[in-house]
């Protein structure tokens, strides 16, 4: 009997007592249904976190003051940045700083969260400007009262997105100066996020019910509003392609401890963006290999399932068995056949986890609001675990049926 003929009678056996096959399937069904939709979120979810640490710039490397220990002679100066930045391998260095302003126009009052760096942190970034410019180094050391706006803070206070050479009152520590605004920043760009998390993204609720600008300053200016000239708590830098991070980084802070005469490693703190990527990829194929062999589980009892169903259809067709062997078959032949049967049935079950457990997936990275791809591995998993799974529970209940003799099977009622 050939391959085509043992799955012709499978396929037989199956739709002749379908309720009872499609409750044998449902242990594989709901197992590969599980393992796939956890491996393809999880994915699309690890895929969709790094992508995002790496837009920040995987080859970026930051040093940060610990201010609750550092003293004032601690804090970075504008000396500390250029001695960064004439390191080999290093190709950006800027000083790094957030604080909190409101923005006045004529018919806009808003708080807005400012970002503060010197001319290279638009390149650190990769910030271009959507309508103008950025601040130039001239700009920038002399600390020139100039701007940038992300999109959404200038349809808010203009109208309009390009509003380049109009004035905003900036205030910050009962300080308020005007601002000439150079540049418009898509918010995507500014927030180091993706255009439609930018789109959708409502800065009011975000934070709780206030409004909330966004604002981009050089970080000469933003010193002297918070009354700290030529100090700044952390620097950020990218070094060129193919450069050891780990050294480049060391050196930089060994740079510093040395001007600043202080080697106590809580005063600053080295971070390497490259470091944040593996260890999270790490930690999350972890958390979903674990979360996917404990949903596996169910595939074992789906398993134990079909071999209970194989063995109440060996012994209802003993007497098939018996005339089959008594008109010549082969022991390897019955064995081939009832293994054939189990595969089949575990193979429809996967197929139908599949398409469940994708659409599951999908399902989730809709609300989730991430990107997910099913891949060719995830869909080798589904029929490798049912071949298996079909292979392993249906071998002692073919191997009972070919080991049944012709005399005493036709024996059986």
């Amino acid at each position: 009997m050939d391959i085509r003929e043992n799955i012709r009678i499978a396929v037989f056996s199956i739709k002749t007592n379908m309720m009872r096959s499609l409750l044998t399937m449902l242990g594989i069904i709901i197992g590969v249904a599980s393992v796939i939709a956890i491996i393809t979120v999880g994915d699309g979810g690890r895929d969709y976190i790094v992508g995002m640490i790496e837009d920040m710039g995987s080859n970026a490397i930051q040093i940060v003051v610990n201010a609750t220990k550092a003293e004032s002679s601690h804090y970075l100066t504008e000396a500390d940045v250029n001695a960064v930045r004439r390191l080999d391998n290093v190709k950006y260095c800027s000083p790094y700083e957030y604080s909190f302003g409101q923005v006045d126009t004529k018919d806009y009052n808003s708080f807005a969260f400012t970002i503060a760096g010197n001319e290279d942190v638009f390149r650190i970034n990769e910030i271009a400007t959507k309508y103008g410019r950025a601040w130039t180094k001239t700009e920038y050391e002399e600390g020139k009262f100039v701007c940038v706006l992300s999109t959404l803070t200038a349809k808010d206070a203009f109208g309009r997105e390009n509003c380049v050479g109009e004035t905003i009152n900036y205030t910050v520590n009962e300080k308020t100066i005007p601002l000439k605004v150079i540049g418009i920043v898509d918010m995507a760009d500014m927030m180091q996020l993706s255009e439609d998390q930018a789109s959708s993204m409502d800065m009011t609720q975000m934070m709780g019910g206030v409004s909330m600008g966004m604002i981009g300053i050089p970080a000469s200016l933003n010193a002297q509003l918070n009354n700290r000239v030529d100090q700044y708590s952390q620097i950020f830098f990218i070094t060129e392609d193919g450069a050891d991070l780990q050294n480049v980084g060391e050196s930089a802070l060994n740079v510093i401890k040395t001007r600043h005469g202080s080697f106590d490693d809580s005063i600053y703190t080295l971070s390497i963006m490259a470091m944040y990527i593996d260890l999270l990829d790490s930690v999350i194929n972890i958390f979903t290999t674990f979360i996917a062999a404990v949903s596996a589980i169910s595939l074992i009892v789906g398993g134990i399932g079909v071999m209970n169903i194989m063995l109440v259809s060996v012994t209802e067709r003993t007497r098939e068995i018996g005339i089959r062997k008594a008109l010549g078959a082969r022991t390897s032949t019955i064995m081939f056949q009832f293994l054939t049967e189990s595969v089949i049935l575990c193979l429809i079950g996967g197929f139908i986890g599949l398409v469940l457990g994708v659409s599951v997936a999908l399902g989730v990275a809709g609300i989730l609001d991430i990107p997910i791809a099913v891949k060719a591995s995830t869909v080798a998993i589904a029929v490798g675990f049912s071949s298996a799974i079909g292979i392993f529970f249906g071998i002692y209940p073919a191997k009972r049926a070919a080991q049944l003799t012709p005399i005493e099977a036709l024996r059986r009622e």
